[in-house]
């Protein structure tokens, strides 16, 4: 079974190399053309090195996708979780089947080589397999938490620019522009959002309709109740700044809320370090000193 497995990696590290020299192709086919041609050539970078490297890897990284079988559902799927990470590039979602392949036979060969495989190879390679499939997985719902969060962290300081500036006579479609270039620096994702959203109108989409896909792409409650409050406002007639105004100063409050719901849990959460590892310390430090006075005199007592 060693032997198989090996020659199974010793082919798949052939079949990479002939790949990766296949993308290199062009690149040598550049050189030989500039070695043919007498007039000098550019001194290339170590930049453009590195980014000819990373373009090969990356194009090897999409070929790999294909080994895996997949459905057009689930492909939307993991499309829609892309989007909500903030990778919209149509290579995306190959570069992420890609990588459900690679992992794995990555976290293999490091078994191979490190000799874990030695104790149990059956247990070992199927769990680097298994684990290798679903780290990606893993990764990328991790992306989209941190995105969802920074995105929610930054929503109240976005209405307040909205509302500064609808108060200072720029219309809703117009305050949106300028909050997203604004505070493009200070809240990178919520602002991409935003000028997504900017795009989709000035294509000639509904306002209505191009909150309402802010609110799916992100996949963000605050900013669904801010969409639902944008389009209440819109089909009644009321004051947009005003209700901005009330939404933003509800937003803070639920985060002052939160602070202290996280405050409160402290205590509790300090009794598991307090008991294990604080209180045996504290007992070591009080208490031994009078126990090796204890028992150096029960010691001379028992000699005399």
């Amino acid at each position: 079974m060693g032997w198989a497995i090996l020659s199974f990696f010793i082919i798949f590290a052939l079949i990479a190399s002939a790949t990766l020299l296949l993308f290199y192709r062009e690149t040598m086919i550049r050189r030989i053309a500039e070695v043919i041609d007498a007039r000098p050539a550019k001194q290339r970078t170590l930049a453009g090195v590195i980014h000819d490297t990373g373009s090969s890897l990356t194009g090897f990284v999409q070929r790999m996708e294909h080994v895996l079988p997949k459905s057009q559902s689930e492909v939307s799927v993991v499309s829609q979780r892309l989007i909500r990470a903030g990778y919209r590039n149509e290579s995306a979602v190959k570069i992420f089947y890609g990588s459900k392949v690679l992992v794995p036979v990555s976290l293999s060969l490091v078994a191979l080589v490190t000799g874990l495989a030695r104790m149990n190879p059956f247990f070992v390679y199927v769990a680097a397999l298994g684990i290798g499939f679903l780290l990606p997985d893993f990764w990328l719902g991790k992306q989209i938490k941190k995105r969802q969060k920074q995105i929610a962290r930054g929503l109240p300081d976005v209405l307040d620019l909205l509302v500064i500036c609808v108060e200072a006579g720029l219309s809703l479609d117009q305050a949106t522009a300028r909050t997203a270039e604004e505070l493009g620096k200070a809240h990178p994702d919520l602002c991409d959002e935003l000028g997504v959203v900017v795009l989709e109108q000035r294509a000639g989409r509904a306002r209505a309709d191009a909150w309402k896909n802010m609110a799916e792409r992100t996949g963000v409650d605050t900013l669904r109740n801010l969409v639902s409050m944008l389009v209440q406002s819109e089909q009644l007639g009321t004051s947009v700044a005003k209700a901005l105004r009330v939404h933003a100063d509800t937003l803070r409050k639920q985060r002052v809320q939160t602070i202290e719901e996280l405050a409160a849990k402290t205590s509790v959460k300090l009794v598991f370090p307090l008991v294990f590892f604080i209180f045996p310390a504290l007992f070591l430090v009080v208490l031994g000193p009078a126990v090796i006075v204890m028992m150096e005199s029960f010691q001379h007592l028992m000699n005399h």
